[in-house]
């Protein structure tokens, strides 16, 4: 069920927010509805998602409850429920990768082969499984005390505005709202507005650009032309970044009209000046569980130079398969790592002192070179794609004219995620709207909230007039 669809926005919400305002804004409806949204689509995977609720509930007491004496001590059930989890991730995640080096080790013992056959995704499999490690490693690092309550547990495991895809939720930033959170109108209103720029941003910018990258990305290797692939790449930049803040905003607009407070994802990427301030902006809770629960322990950049870059080079190739089974993620991850273990050395220094234009023009190459091989499905074809880029085989082609892929609601959906691609709009509200704004009025009424209700609305309208008239495409983060 997606948040952009009319079954999820004009049926599953509003019930659910009345269900859970006229029960006097109960968990256990939460909860209830939470599993219904997860076992929407395969509901036989509820089962499965129960079954990791119960081992990561055990585990979290048995963490806090045993001591350090003997062998089962909290670092073994530590370790235990860690692979655990490891283990559900790999089993969806990379089974059909790993078959052959199974069946390889099969025959070796003189065992019959185990068949390839189709598994079903786990929807949001990478981001649940990941929020239940960081709740077993902070019990037992003793950061806070392991939740006594199966149900809220429960809850903290499959709140369905952050469940599919995030925000990565702690339990730290999750356990004192279960019972205590404020709701207020303010509030409510704040998540309607933060839910309806994320729609517009998922149906007016990522699946208007999808449409014409997904068929740019069709064209046969050697028949695409330099000006195509650039814009493909161009196009899918704008496509990943408002398809996943889009559905980040939405699932914190949602978290608040239930009275939540939740982190934030994502900080105008786009803007950073480095690939170091790329990562602090971009996709920050994964960014931040990478760096405390794996970058940190393996000894940072407290280390010297060589053993630094190397930390940052597992992290990121980690990060690129924690994306899913196949050599163009990794290669996507490993890109990221060098660069950020290039701006450890001197380079940092000498990058600095550029101008911030030509920071900007790095990093965004960079970025856009690493989008074309995240988004190729073959290395291969990433390999052709970066051929065409560098004008290898012409920058054109009779047969693939750009006009063919790019008419003009795409263009006028690129000149709207250009200018929000940035923090144009929140310099100009900091600096004028708000001010000019406020000494508006007709007679005694102030017409600023007015305004600002009438743009929320037109907002909405026009993105419910595209969900009517276009397909609907999953979240590209709901496959991770």
């Amino acid at each position: 069920m997606l948040f952009s669809t009319p079954v999820f926005i004009f049926l599953f919400l509003p019930i659910c927010l009345l269900a859970y305002y006229a029960t006097g804004m109960s968990n256990a409806v939460l909860l209830i509805f939470s599993m219904i949204f997860y076992a929407w689509g395969e509901p036989v995977l509820i089962f499965v998602m129960i079954g990791s609720i119960v081992i990561n509930y055990l585990f979290g007491l048995l963490i806090e409850k045993c001591t350090n004496k003997g062998f089962f001590n909290p670092k073994f059930f530590l370790v235990i429920g860690i692979c655990s989890n490891l283990s559900l991730l790999i089993f969806y995640k990379y089974f059909t990768l790993l078959l052959p080096v199974i069946n390889l080790f099969t025959s070796f013992v003189q065992l019959p082969k185990i068949q390839e056959y189709h598994i079903p995704l786990l929807l949001g499999v990478s981001f649940f499984s990941f929020q239940a490690m960081s709740y077993l490693i902070d019990v037992y690092r003793g950061d806070y005390h392991a939740q006594k309550n199966i149900f809220k547990f429960a809850l903290f495991k499959t709140l369905f505005p952050q469940l599919i895809a995030g925000p990565i939720i702690r339990y730290g930033e999750f356990g004192h709202q279960i019972d205590k959170r404020k709701h207020s109108s303010g509030l409510f209103i704040e998540g309607i507005e933060q839910f309806t720029i994320g729609l517009a941003k998922k149906v007016l910018i990522a699946d208007v650009c999808a449409v014409s990258v997904d068929k740019m990305f069709e064209i046969p290797i050697t028949e695409i032309s330099g000006s195509i692939a650039w814009v493909a790449v161009f196009l899918f930049a704008l496509q990943i970044y408002f398809d996943f803040s889009g559905y980040t905003d939405m699932a914190l607009g949602l978290s608040k009209m239930f009275g939540f407070h939740f982190p934030p994802n994502f900080n105008y990427p786009y803007s950073a000046l480095s690939i170091q301030d790329f990562w602090r902006r971009w996709h920050m809770t994964l960014s931040r569980w990478f760096r405390d629960y794996l970058y940190i322990p393996l000894g940072g950049s407290r280390k010297v130079e060589w053993r630094t870059a190397l930390n940052l080079l597992i992290v990121f190739f980690l990060c690129g398969l924690w994306h899913g089974a196949n050599i163009t993620f990794v290669v996507w991850g490993l890109f990221h790592g060098f660069f950020l273990a290039v701006e450890r050395t001197r380079f940092r220094g000498w990058l600095e002192t550029w101008p911030r234009l030509f920071r900007h023009v790095y990093v965004l190459i960079i970025i856009l070179f690493s989008w074309m091989v995240f988004r190729s499905n073959t290395l291969g074809q990433a390999i052709g794609i970066t051929k065409a880029m560098f004008g290898l085989y012409g920058w054109k082609n009779e047969l693939h004219p750009l006009s063919l892929y790019v008419d003009t609601l795409t263009i006028l959906s690129v000149l709207f995620g250009l200018v929000f691609s940035f923090p144009i709009f929140r310099w100009i509200h900091a600096n004028f709207y708000s001010s000019l704004i406020l000494r508006i009025a007709i007679g005694p009424i102030c017409i600023a909230p007015i305004v600002r209700a009438a743009s929320y609305i037109a907002l909405l309208l026009v993105s419910y007039a595209f969900i009517g008239a276009q397909t609907h495409r999953a979240f590209i983060y709901f496959r991770f």
